[in-house]
């Protein structure tokens, strides 16, 4: 019998060949253990080429899952279990893993020629390279097949492609988890063909009975349930929160939600989502390319729909011009930018914060807009809820950023009730009453939303200047001037419509450490260590970007020092300069395609005090 050990957490990556099927017994890990109650967060790392050739470094796929007892604020900095399932995969992943881990590697996929073609001068299996670590080496192909020989219908090629879910048998023995949730899966994803399902569940359980016999692997861990918020609970990416926060404004709202996009690694699942969604009202539209997309959701403003488009960093260039329409129309419009690596075409299936300043200011002529930052998967969806909400409320485009990693990764969302949602009020304009297009609400600086149909609000649309009040088409240079102040004055008036900056930890101390978006999990990890510690460290998280909340200045003034991390050279950094040069900034950046660690934030804290 086994050892059992209590854990608080435990972070497992899976890696293989691009074809290995690792984003899949992932996501099927990751769903087991939510419905098993620990948190949990994922960060899954596609290769970038479209078909790297096999065996290769460039054609590794990963996917990466803390999970625990407690709240999990990162998907950790280096693996207790590591899968992998070629060479390449080992080499890959290795630097990543923790020195007395648990490896588990199919033996059959390591061949001269595939240990050739990772890098490898020998064999590590053989050389005494991993002797640190806790090897189980696998014959995981062969047991594969072995486990559905007598299936009929089910060939050595089809055998090979279950070889993953073997591996995700044992990974349920080693922390007990049960097969069950996999085999609904299962029995939903191929319904009818039976053979295929009695095949999977074999080399599920042939999985789950080899590490019970295995002598290597010595224990299993037990983590015990998270003490979660009572609630409705689903496993969702960032990507399918974006869309239910879109389709939840739209409720809200009582506008029909219309989305403009064209595909684009990695946005698309957002417009997949909500193409499934007809049943609610939603409409879609996947137009031929960005600029299509951007303007075809223009015209729904127009025509009174809550309307969106979703991109990612290329993308979000090819759409300012018509951002700048939005802005001067002064339409509502959500747009979202799942931000990766850049420039150009850069790095699509990796992560990056590089965005921040082409969304403050990357328009021509003065062009301000709403800016507001996701900080998990699950916040995509407040995120989202939020921007649709001041875009309509205050009649001007949004933008929403997002990150690859948060993006596609996923965590549990506590589903809100639809009554616990604040309503959303936009400015109409009323049928049979005076209506100037540019006339104003004192307060907001609002124009009224003419609905087509809305008898007496006819009015001229178009990119032109309008005349302040009657919206006439104008070149005066004098009511330009007023126009720009009018549309940047309404962007800064909506500071009295969010809420103020939160100061985590104590209100004054020696290190202030102030983060955006998507690093807000690993960055909170490293300050409660360091609190912990004893040092006097704060942390101060944005969502805020455009405009920043009322009392950010006395926010970055209640420590010694600021030190501002992102993943990126430094842009909300440069930011903050901008609009406070009293206080001087330090800086942790890293541009690699990779999230931080915690270990790597909190030596660079250390080093600062």
């Amino acid at each position: 019998m086994k050892n059992t050990i209590e854990k608080k957490s435990a972070v497992v990556k899976f890696a293989g060949d691009s074809g290995d099927g690792m984003q899949l017994i992932g996501t099927l890990f990751a769903e087991t253990v939510a419905f098993e109650g620990n948190d949990l967060a994922t960060f899954p790392n596609f290769p970038a080429e479209i078909r790297a050739p096999q065996n290769t470094i460039a054609g590794v796929s990963g996917f990466q899952i803390q999970f625990g007892s407690e709240k999990i604020y990162s998907t950790g900095d280096f693996c207790d279990v590591l899968i992998a399932m070629n060479p390449a995969s080992l080499k890959v992943n290795l630097m990543w893993t923790k020195p007395d881990a648990l490896i588990i590697v199919d033996t059959d996929t390591f061949d001269e020629k595939a240990i050739i073609k990772a890098g490898y001068e020998k064999n590590p299996l053989e050389d005494d390279s991993l002797k640190n670590y806790n090897l189980i080496k696998i014959p995981v192909t062969a047991l594969t097949k072995k486990s559905v020989e007598n299936i009929e219908g089910i060939d050595s090629k089809q055998a090979v492609r279950s070889k993953n879910i073997f591996v995700l048998g044992m990974l349920y023995y080693i922390f007990n988890k049960t097969k069950s949730h996999t085999y609904r899966y299962l029995e939903q994803r191929f319904k009818k063909k039976f053979a295929i399902i009695e095949a999977n569940k074999k080399v599920l359980d042939a999985g789950y009975d080899y590490a019970g016999r295995e002598e290597a692997i010595h224990s299993v861990f037990e983590i015990p349930k998270a003490k979660l918020e009572k609630g409705r609970y689903k496993i969702v990416t960032g990507n399918v929160a974006t869309a239910w926060g879109l389709m939840a404004a739209s409720e809200k709202s009582k506008r029909s939600l219309f989305l403009g996009s064209y595909p684009i690694t990695p946005a698309t699942e957002i417009l997949i989502e909500l193409a499934l969604h007809k049943n609610l009202g939603v409409k879609t539209f996947q137009a031929e390319d960005e600029i299509a997309g951007i303007c075809s959701a223009i015209g729904a403003s127009f025509a009174g729909s809550l309307a969106a488009t979703t991109t990612s960093g290329p993308g979000f260039s090819l759409k300012s011009e018509a951002m700048g329409l939005a802005v001067i129309a002064e339409l509502p419009l959500v747009i979202v930018n799942v931000q990766r690596g850049g420039p150009s075409t850069g790095l699509p299936t990796k992560s990056e914060q590089s965005d921040l300043l082409q969304a403050l200011f990357g328009r021509n002529g003065e062009a301000p807009m709403i800016v507001v930052a996701a900080s998990s998967p699950a916040d995509c969806f407040w995120a989202t809820f939020t921007a649709s909400k001041l875009s309509m409320e205050h009649m001007t485009p949004a933008i929403v950023l997002t990150e690859g990693a948060i993006g596609l990764g996923s965590e549990p969302f506590k589903i809100p009730e639809m009554s616990e949602l604040p309503d959303i009020n936009p400015p109409y304009a009323e049928a049979d009453k005076p209506y100037k297009p540019y006339e104003r609400d004192e307060k907001t600086l609002a124009r009224k939303w003419a609905i087509p149909g809305t008898s007496g609000t006819i009015h001229r649309i178009g990119g032109l200047e309008k005349t302040n009040i009657d919206g006439q088409p104008s070149t005066d240079p004098e009511n330009h001037e007023l126009m720009v102040k009018l549309r940047e004055e309404k962007v800064k008036l909506i500071e009295n419509y969010i809420p103020e900056q939160e100061l985590y930890g104590d209100d004054k101390g020696d290190l202030l450490v102030v983060s955006w978006g998507g690093t807000k999990g690993v960055v909170r990890k490293a300050v409660d260590e360091m609190r912990e510690s004893g040092k006097k460290v704060g942390h101060a998280h944005f969502s805020f970007i455009n405009p920043l909340p009322k009392n950010t200045k006395k926010v970055l003034q209640s420590y010694k020092k600021v030190i501002v991390c992102e993943l990126n050279r430094g842009q909300f950094a440069n930011y903050l300069r901008m609009n406070f040069p009293e206080i001087p900034y330090l800086q942790k950046n890293k541009i690699q395609g990779l999230p931080f660690t915690v270990s790597e934030l909190i030596e660079e804290f250390n080093k600062n005090l």
